[in-house]
Parts: C-alpha cells; sequence; structure tokens
C-alpha cells in the first residue's frame, strides 16, 4: 500500500486542524474524535494505567511467530562445535573490538567472534578507502580468524558496520534520505528496495552484518537521534522495521541471508526514544504497557521478520540501564517474545552499568548481554577478566554457552561457515555496484516521495524553469549538510561535495532543469545577484549531527543567531518571491522563517541524490505537474519552542499542523504571514546557550590562529606553530578536546561566527560562561602566566579574563567546572550586543588543557568562582 497517509483540512487554523486520517487499522474521525480497532495504539490510554510504572508483568508482551524456526541440524552443529571449543575460545566469541583498536595479528591470536569499524572508522584509517580496501581488510581478519595456529579456533569472525541510509561509511555509496524523511513516504515496498540495495552495497565491500533498522518510537524532538526514527507512531515503525529485516536478510522462506543478503540488526532496545527530556542515553520512564504499545512494536515487526541481532539500547528503564537488565534482555526478549539470535551491546553501553567499567562487566553477560562492544584497547582486559568471572563462578559457564550458542546459530543461519572468504564471495569487489545508477534512480524516488510540502501561497509551486532563478542558503550546494549525521564520518562534518562521487547537490538539480528548459540561474550563498530573480530558492538548515552531539534544550531554529531568518527576510524585502527548502533532522519551530517564506518545503535529510528536489519543485516544459507533494508529516510540527513533546494521541494535541499534514500541488496554504514569533510565549525564561557539547555548536565554528593563519577545525587534530587540538574521550566518544599550547609564540582557540549574537539580556540575567576543564599533567608556575578566555565582539573589540590563577588551584588530572560572570566580560571592553566569539581560550605560555562542555547559563552569576565585583 503506497502513500496510506491522507489528510482533508477541516480548519483553516493550522493549530487547530483535525484531520481524517486512515492509516492502516487506525481512523481518526472528522469530528475529532479517535475511533479504535483493537490494534490502535494510544500514549495517552496506556499512560494513564493505574498500575506502577516500574512494575513489570511479562505476559503483556507478545510470544510472537518468528519467520525464521529452529533447524534440527544447524542445531546439532552448533552443539557439536559448542562441545569442542574452550572457554577462551568462548569468551572471544562474545568479544567486538573496532578496527581501529586491533591488528590482523589480535584476530589471529584471540580469534574474536567479531569486530567492527565505528563511525568514522576506516581500513588504514583513510577516509578514502576505496571498496577494494575494505574487501581487503575483510579479507585479512577473516583469514586470521580461521587461522588456528595460535588460538586453536577456525571459526569465521563477522564484520559488523553502521549502514543506517545505505552504506554510508563509504565513499561513493548510495546515501538514501534519513529515517524520518522516509517514514514521510509511508511506503513499505520502497523501503524493502532501499534495504536491499544497502545490503548489495554492503557485501561488495565483504561486510556480513549492519546495525539498522533503528526502530525508536521518537516522543521528544530535542533527542539528537530523531532524524533516526521513522515517526512518532508505532504504526509505520512496526511495518518498516519489518520491510528493511527483509530487504536487508531476505524473507524466510526466500533468499533468507543468501549471497546478496546481510544479517540487521534491530536497535536499540528498548525505550530509546521515549527518554525524559529526549536526553540521548537518558532514562526512560515510561510503563510497561506503553514500553510494549509504543517502544516495542519495532521488535514485534522486526523480530517476526526474522531479525537475527538485536542491539541493547544506551538508556535506562526506570533507572536501570538496558545493558545489565535482565528482565528486559533475558526475560522478556529472549524468553518470552522467543528472539533466538545474539543480543549485542553498543559503544562500551557495558560500561555504564552500576559497578561495571569498559574492561569489567559480568553484571551484562548475566543480564542477557551475548556480544560486548568495546572499542578502545578495553577489549583486551574484558576478555581477561570475563574468562576470570567465570573460572569463579561470578557468570554461569551455563550462561557463557549460551550466549555462544545464540552466536553460532546466526553464523550458521547466515552460512559464515559454508561461504568463501569475503574477497571470493558473490558481490566481493563489484564496485560498479557502490553507487550504482539503478540504486541512484532509487534513492531519487525515495526523495521525491520524502518531501513535504508545508505552504505555498498564491500556488507559487510548481515553478517554470523559464525564468530567472537564485539559489541561495549555505544548503544549496552542499551534500554533506543535505546527507546530515552518519555519513562518512560519524557526525556528518568535514565532508565536502568532491567526498560524494556520483552524488549530487540540490542545486545541482535544480540548475540542471533550468538549463534544459531555457531559464538563467544564479548561486550565491548570500542572496546577493547580478540580475533580479523571478524567484529566490533558499536552501538552509540544520548542521550535521549525530548521537549525543544533536541534543538541543528546545525546538527553537537557530536561536540566538538568525542568519537564515535575515536572509529569508531579505529577500522578501526586495519583492522577490522566496522558496524555502529546510534541511532538518526533526520538526523544529520556524515560525519566523514560515512567515519571510511564500513557500516552504521540508527536505528532512536527502541523502546523496539532491538532483530529485528540483524533479519535484518544477514542471515540465509545457508546465505539466512533474512529480507532485506526496509526502506527509510522519512527525507533529510543534507551534511553540518548547512544545517538545506533541504527538499524535496526546490528550492536549495542539501542534502548528500535525501528524499527516501535507500539501500537494493545488491545494490551499493553511499558514498565515503572521504566525506567532513572540519568544516570551515560547519560552517562560531564557534557556541556556549551548555553544559546545560533544562538538561545536551552530552556527559556531572553532578555529585556531598563530601569528600567520587561521584555521577552522575540521578534522579530529588540527596545528599550527602555537596550538595543537584535538578530540578525546571523556564519557563517550570524542566529546571533549585537548589543547596544547607550545609556548612559541601567542595561539589562540576560539569559537566564531560571521553573525552575532546578542548576549544583552544574559547578562542582565546575570548569566555565567560555564566549561569543564581539565589539567592532564602539573605545570609548575601556572599562576603567573597569561592564559585567558575572552569574547569578542569585533575587530578592537574584545574582553578577556584571566584564569591562570584559578586554574592554578585545581586538581591534576581531575575535571572541574569554571564559571565565569558574564559581567567580567563586559568590564573588561566586550560589547555584549554584539558578540561574534562567545567563547575563546589563549595564551603565549606553555599549557596543556582539557576542555568539555561549554554553555552560557542565565541566572548563575551568584554562584560563579571566576567572579569580578568590587
Amino acid at each position: 500500500m503506497k502513500h496510506i497517509i491522507k489528510s482533508n483540512l477541516l480548519s483553516s487554523k493550522a493549530s487547530a486542524s483535525i484531520f481524517c486520517l486512515a492509516i492502516t487499522s487506525l481512523l481518526v474521525g472528522c469530528n475529532g474524535t479517535k475511533q479504535e480497532t483493537d490494534s490502535t495504539i494510544t500514549l495517552d490510554k496506556a499512560a494513564s494505567s493505574e498500575q506502577s510504572k516500574a512494575s513489570t508483568n511479562v505476559g503483556i508482551w507478545p510470544k510472537l511467530d518468528i519467520a525464521v524456526k529452529a533447524d534440527p541440524i544447524i542445531e546439532a552443529k552448533v552443539a557439536s562445535l559448542l562441545a569442542t571449543m574452550t572457554l577462551e575460545q568462548k569468551v572471544a566469541q562474545m568479544i567486538q573490538p573496532e578496527i581501529k583498536d586491533i591488528t590482523v595479528e589480535d584476530m589471529r591470536k584471540y580469534g574474536f567472534g567479531s569486530y567492527l569499524n565505528g563511525g568514522g572508522a576506516f581500513p588504514n584509517n583513510d577516509k578514502h578507502a576505496t571498496p577494494n580496501d575494505w574487501v581487503n581488510l575483510a579479507e585479512d581478519m577473516y583469514q586470521a580468524s580461521i587461522d588456528d595456529s595460535l588460538d586453536g579456533n577456525s571459526i569465521p569472525t563477522i564484520w559488523g558496520t553502521d549502514a543506517v541510509h545505505g552504506h554510508n561509511n563509504v565513499i561513493g555509496a548510495t546515501l538514501f534520505p534519513h529515517n524520518i524523511g522516509l517514514g514521510a513516504t509511508n511506503n513499505p515496498e520502497l523501503i524493502e528496495k532501499i534495504a536491499a540495495i544497502t545490503a548489495t552495497e554492503v557485501m561488495v565491500t565483504g561486510i556480513d552484518w549492519v546495525f539498522a533498522p533503528t526502530v525508536a518510537v521518537v516522543l521528544d524532538d530535542r533527542w539528537g537521534r530523531t532524524y533516526e526514527g521513522y515517526s512518532e507512531d508505532a504504526e509505520i515503525v512496526r511495518k518498516y522495521s519489518s520491510a528493511i529485516v527483509e530487504g536487508l536478510q531476505g524473507a524466510a522462506n526466500k533468499d533468507f541471508l543468501g549471497d546478496k543478503r546481510v544479517i540487521s540488526t534491530v536497535k536499540h532496545f528498548i525505550g530509546d526514544g521515549g527518554t525524559e527530556g529526549g536526553d540521548d542515553q537518558g532514562n526512560n520512564i515510561s510503563s510497561e504497557q506503553v514500553l510494549l504499545d509504543v517502544h516495542g512494536q519495532g521488535y514485534v515487526g522486526g523480530l517476526t521478520a526474522g531479525a537475527q541481532s538485536v542491539m541493547a539500547s544506551f538508556n535506562s528503564w526506570h533507572g536501570k540501564k538496558n545493558h545489565g537488565n535482565k528482565y528486559l534482555l533475558t526475560d522478556v526478549l529472549k524468553d518470552r517474545m522467543g528472539f533466538d539470535g545474539f543480543v549485542v551491546g553498543d559503544w562500551n553501553g557495558h560500561g555504564q552499568i552500576k559497578g561495571c567499567s569498559n574492561e569489567s562487566c559480568a553484571q551484562a553477560v548475566n543480564a542477557g548481554l551475548d556480544i560486548f562492544m568495546v572499542p578502545t584497547d578495553a577489549w583486551k582486559p574484558l576478555y581477561e577478566n570475563t574468562i576470570a568471572q567465570v573460572k569463579s563462578g561470578e557468570i554461569a559457564q551455563t550462561r557463557i554457552d549460551d550466549a555462544v550458542t545464540r552466536i553460532l546459530r546466526v553464523k550458521f543461519r547466515a552460512g559464515i561457515f559454508d561461504k568463501p572468504s569475503p574477497a571470493k564471495r558473490a558481490l566481493s569487489g563489484k564496485t560498479a555496484l557502490i553507487g550504482a545508477i539503478e540504486h541512484r534512480e532509487v534513492a531519487r524516488q525515495a526523495v521525491r516521495e520524502s518531501l513535504v510540502l508545508l505552504k505555498n501561497n498564491g500556488n507559487l509551486l510548481p515553478l517554470s524553469a523559464n525564468q530567472h532563478i537564485l539559489v541561495a542558503g549555505d544548503g544549496a550546494d552542499n551534500i554533506g549538510k543535505q546527507s546530515g549525521g552518519w555519513t562518512i564520518t560519524w557526525q556528518g562534518t568535514n565532508n565536502v561535495n568532491d567526498d560524494f562521487p556520483g552524488g549530487s547537490s540540490i542545486y545541482t538539480g535544480i540548475e540542471q532543469i533550468i538549463k534544459t528548459q531555457g531559464g538563467s540561474v544564479e548561486l550565491n550563498v548570500d542572496g546577493i545577484y547580478k540580475a533580479k530573480p523571478d524567484v529566490a530558492i533558499v536552501v538552509f538548515g540544520e548542521e550535521p549531527y549525530a548521537e549525543g552531539v544533536g541534543d538541543i534544550e528546545n525546538l527553537e531554529y537557530q536561536q540566538g543567531v538568525k542568519q537564515d531568518l535575515a536572509l529569508l527576510t531579505k529577500l522578501k524585502a526586495e519583492g522577490i518571491p522566496v522558496v524555502s527548502l529546510f534541511i532538518s533532522g526533526r520538526p523544529l519551530w520556524i515560525n519566523a522563517e514560515l512567515n519571510a517564506s511564500d513557500a516552504f518545503v521540508v527536505l528532512w535529510l536527502p541523502g546523496s541524490e539532491g538532483v530529485a528536489v528540483a524533479d519535484v519543485l518544477f514542471t515540465q516544459e509545457n508546465g505539466a505537474i512533474n512529480y507532485d507533494f506526496t509526502g506527509k508529516l510522519s512527525y507533529s510540527w510543534p507551534s511553540a519552542a518548547n512544545q517538545t513533546k506533541v504527538n499524535r494521541f496526546d490528550k492536549d494535541y495542539q501542534p502548528l499542523l500535525p501528524y499527516g499534514f501535507g500539501l500537494s500541488y493545488g491545494d490551499k496554504s493553511i499558514l498565515s504571514d503572521d504566525l506567532d514569533v513572540s519568544i516570551q510565549q515560547t519560552t517562560a525564561s531564557l534557556q541556556k546557550i549551548t555553544l559546545f557539547e560533544s562538538a561545536i555548536k551552530a552556527p559556531w565554528k572553532m578555529v585556531i590562529t598563530d601569528s600567520d593563519s587561521s584555521r577552522v577545525m575540521t578534522s579530529s587534530i588540527i596545528e599550527n606553530k602555537a596550538v595543537y587540538l584535538r578530540t578525546i574521550d571523556r564519557n563517550v566518544q570524542e566529546d571533549a578536546r585537548r589543547v596544547v599550547f607550545k609556548g612559541s609564540e601567542k595561539g589562540n582557540v576560539a569559537f566564531t561566527s560571521l553573525h552575532a549574537i546578542d548576549l544583552t539580556p544574559y547578562n542582565k540575567a546575570n548569566s555565567i560562561l560555564e566549561l569543564t576543564v581539565r589539567l592532564p599533567e602539573k605545570q609548575d608556575l601556572l599562576a603567573q602566566q597569561g592564559i585567558y578566555v575572552s569574547m569578542s565582539c569585533g575587530d578592537k573589540c574584545l574582553g578577556k579574563v584571566n584564569i591562570a590563577k584559578t586554574l592554578s588551584s585545581l586538581k591534576v588530572n581531575e575535571w572541574q567546572t569554571l564559571t565565569i560572570d558574564l559581567q567580567c566580560f563586559e568590564k573588561a571592553g566586550a560589547d555584549l550586543s554584539k558578540i561574534i566569539g562567545p567563547f575563546a581560550l589563549s595564551t603565549e605560555a606553555q599549557l596543556d588543557i582539557d576542555f568539555m562542555d561549554v554553555f552560557i547559563k542565565p541566572n548563575s552569576a551568584d554562584s560563579a568562582n571566576i567572579s569580578c565585583h568590587e
């Protein structure tokens, strides 16, 4: 069934509109009342249950009729092999290290059951590694794993990768829209095709296993992984989960785990989309009924279709980390639901369990974790400690045998013991399949069907290409931005168009169709033109981000720094019709941007085939519609910045635009041009401004300067004559930075933007600049140095505060928080009404310092540990 969401507008007030929606078994009546069938998933009904939210009742979980049944022949093979294995060999099957942290010789010595490449990890540590480089590493690891000369083990290893919107780690692969865009298509058949293509491109590189699909039902759009969820509605997620599992693995009765298929992983078990505050890795306090009815439906769909692995989630349920929750992993998932594949952890997720560390965690194994995902050098002590814990009885031998049985069962089902080695498999090395034209055509279809038209005053769209068109905005010719996170690099940052051979930007498609039809086009990011255009197309939106880094405090777009709004209003003031194309990983509060636009299209994160956007925007040469808008919101659109949880079954449901909304050509536009933009009505008080949290936040960039140069940090390490700057890990991957000031001359690390921010309201609200720092080693005479934190406001406009004395009092190698009264910067000369650099750290001295978590926080000056009051 295709495009099964249908909408009929009943009121001109968008924020109060009620739509007739038909989505499979659920009906919403035109009088605004919900009519429910037995399969209706109702948030409020479940959430209002009088039972204790923390209580457990395993009987509510379904016993699944899983498509892949136990095979007595395979079970006999597993039992026979298990009986020959030593404890060391068994534990090695449960250890999954990362390619940056092991060598081929490590594989030969230990015989790991699996390994992975994390986001931003490549063969030879080369971002531009070729498909053949990936195959060669897969072959080398495989051959080492079956070499029994050191460990006595000849069990083939398997390689797992995050292929979440195509084979997204590999240069030149087809990149599909992220899941939020696919949710807007509501087309399970298309999703299955996308999954099958992804499997093909993964198999070309010799990899066996992908960590997909994500089946989170996202209820708070502040979460940085919102775009990884298909919808706020569990019904879509359940259907999609089944479709993508069959696309990746093949149907149980047809081509199951054949030569063109990979092992799939439904993730993250369970409730990651429902944490308090949208906090990544946070706490879900849903009742168990909601856990099933909402967050469990993706597992009902994916496991029934035969998914062979499940990834445990970082989040907690009622304060208990899922990686260590035996009730969820064993009693519910394995025993009740009948899942007989294996459970793999997430990136050192076991280390977050109370009483555990990355190097030791018997609790996770006892809870039901079968494979530790253990990047960094923690894998070796974890391996040794787990063996010791079995010998001491802390982990039962039967639990180890169960885990390894599950791993071997999946390997036998996938034919890993019988298939040729990675370099000799059916698709390996067939590099023409990476980014093949027929694959890109499917991605192009997905882009077209995912676009959602929110506004179209006077039927401005579709456009005739036979006119003069200006294309503006920093997303117009930027494939990296339109592809978002989990694109080549983990966060999707530091990518340029040349990193996407065969891909196309949004501007590319616009330019092609305009030139074909005799029009003319100008591209200028800042909206400057030589000849006044008939229409301006402005492409803008969120910068790429992934988990953790993408978490936000509220849904206001470009809070405090409205450079995109300034561009829209500039063009509007010049009498130019404006078409806004919005790149985003979630619904955001954009009332001001909507007001400044004549037409507004949500692109989501379309991936590598930006050319497809023009397919929908423009008419054919004869004026006929080329492709209509068919995408519908699978997430409700907020009416205020603090309306962070607005979902279709809420008791008091008042979105700006409801779930299922999406105009087609010819529909009357319902949004007014004077939507409320009052910040006072969207935030009760000033919100903290996040400058750096795991990564620099837009619109700021992190730069280092010396006497000769200024360089933007676009990789994990950057250096000049005065400064060495690199990423380090504190709590999660790359969440902090280490700065080494060399002492040769003045060095500076700064956050800067071309657009100023007005901090005057924050100064009046007794705000502070807060940062968390660590001195990694003792540094003599520190108090006598000039070490400055500063704010800049343009040429010769600077306010700086010497923090050397405060630093000298800190304990070495301990993270501690510095808080500086904002008035200090004003008294030192900063004009807080036009700050373009809200944070800089500089010195001429030799200094090693780590920092993370840089915020501007209101109502905190009384507790500042650096104050400037006389």
